[in-house]
């Protein structure tokens, strides 16, 4: 029911609304559906209001939470576009889709993505390029980080985790593997009592510096505040899946240095 209330908004007043009342009807449509699961949201530090997000990724939850807190458009791997509803809904919901394997096709979303940022856009991509279980924090593909460099504009990392009701990371969001989507959603509304917890880190600055610099700075940010060990963190430069569900590849890990563990966070 809440699915078919988001699509009638899409088709009838997305439209003719300008970008603060789109913003604004996210936000409030991903907070409805979020309670309608049973997630609570819990946020620290100052949600931005354009510039680059970035953030770690363990579910499709991740876009909703996210859009409940600060609204933005999304960058999503082409094949979203034939999911049933949700592609639908994707595609009239200011997501920028890339083409996997088409060079001219990753030149063109990043451009558009810098275009949307000149613009004071809020933009938003996991560039780990696909979700993981939560325990390790993949390596950050560099590319869409110029972006934010071409632009002139800032990057806001994000790191993201979902507790249950004692406040341990929970495994029923994850979502990768063989997992379904309506097996991932079993768990969570199963489950019950899970907070989804997002901290907005210190923005980062892209003056003087290139799209390797940025995202490793914003991975060592993100693997700070979640305490969680980290990957080689030997940047990729290629355009990764940006929301790759199918992709849950993990391999082994070694502690990134000055790890800091996470303060609480204050309740949204």
């Amino acid at each position: 029911m809440h699915l078919l209330w988001g699509m009638a908004t899409v088709a009838l007043a997305f439209p003719f609304l300008p970008l603060k009342p789109r913003r604004a009807l996210k936000s409030r449509w991903s907070r409805q559906l979020l309670d309608a699961l049973g997630v609570r949201l819990r946020v620290a530090g100052t949600p931005p209001v354009s510039g680059l997000l970035v953030a770690n990724h363990i579910s499709w939850l991740d876009i909703y939470a996210i859009n409940a807190l600060a609204p933005t458009a999304f960058v999503s791997k082409d094949d979203v576009r034939a999911w049933p509803l949700i592609g639908w809904l994707s595609a009239r919901t200011e997501t920028i889709f890339l083409e996997r394997g088409s060079r001219g096709a990753a030149m063109r979303a990043k451009e558009r993505v810098s275009g949307e940022l000149r613009q004071r856009a809020c933009v938003s991509v996991f560039p780990e390029g696909t979700t993981g279980n939560g325990d390790t924090l993949l390596p950050f593909h560099s590319a869409l980080f110029q972006s934010a460099i071409d632009a002139g504009t800032r990057v806001a990392p994000v790191a993201l985790r979902y507790t249950g009701r004692d406040g341990e990371p929970s495994p029923a969001p994850v979502y990768v593997g063989d997992t379904s989507l309506w097996q991932c959603l079993r768990a969570i509304v199963t489950t019950g009592g899970l907070t989804a917890q997002l901290h907005f880190l210190p923005a980062l600055d892209p003056a003087g510096q290139d799209r390797r610099q940025l995202a490793r700075q914003a991975h060592r940010l993100i693997a700070s505040r979640l305490a969680r060990p980290c990957t080689d963190t030997a940047i990729p430069d290629d355009l990764p899946d940006l929301i790759g569900f199918d992709l849950a590849g993990i391999n082994g890990a070694t502690d990134c240095a000055n790890a800091a563990m996470p303060q609480p966070l204050r309740a949204g």
